[in-house]
């Protein structure tokens, strides 16, 4: 069991509390502006990409030594027509880059709140896919989704997270325009 904070208490803070609760975790959920005390080994930024920059940087002696879950896809919501970061990086390596002393994960950025809550992609089931530069770290997530319905997959470095927001960008973009519903999304069949 994995004691596990989530900041945000949005659609996807709490279908991923849902996720870690089911697989067996202590779950406690902060929002942006609250006391930071008695962080768990997980922490999931489930908040937009400017609010988990914050977070950050407000945060790093807090962070130092835990595992933070990026799940932002840094979507420019004026147009919703680009990515904010620049092109050859992603908001999951410019989290890393402000917090040195943690183990930066990029996850959970490919699913929708709708999908994690019914474990399902149409007639498949969710998958969490997760990148990161610390293999230790990628397995502990694992071992915390153990037994929540949902599928784990290591997606490899962190440099994996710059495909991963472009999927996660596409997704949503597509749900937006009405091409596929919030409910749906990308599968992963094995």
């Amino acid at each position: 069991m994995a004691k596990v904070t989530i900041f945000g208490q949005g659609n996807m803070g709490q279908a991923i509390g849902d996720v870690f609760k089911q697989g067996g975790n202590q779950v406690t959920y902060l929002g942006h502006h609250d006391a930071v005390t008695d962080l768990g080994e997980i922490v999931v930024l489930a908040v937009p990409y400017p609010a988990a920059i914050s977070i950050a940087k407000a945060n790093q002696a807090a962070l130092a030594g835990k595992i933070v879950v990026d799940i932002t896809n840094p979507l420019n919501f004026d147009t919703w027509d680009e990515l904010v970061v620049p092109a050859d990086s992603s908001a999951a390596a410019q989290i890393a880059q402000l917090l040195p002393n943690t183990k930066v994960v990029k996850a959970f950025n490919t699913t929708f709140a709708a999908t994690l809550q019914s474990r399902k992609v149409g007639d498949n089931q969710t998958t969490v896919m997760a990148a990161s530069d610390a293999e230790d770290a990628k397995v502990t997530l694992a071992d915390a989704l153990t037994d929540s319905g949902v599928a784990f997959v290591d997606a490899g470095s962190l440099k994996r997270a710059r495909e991963m927001e472009s999927l996660g960008f596409l997704q949503m973009t597509l749900a937006a325009k009405e091409k596929i519903g919030w409910t749906g999304g990308f599968a992963l069949i094995k």
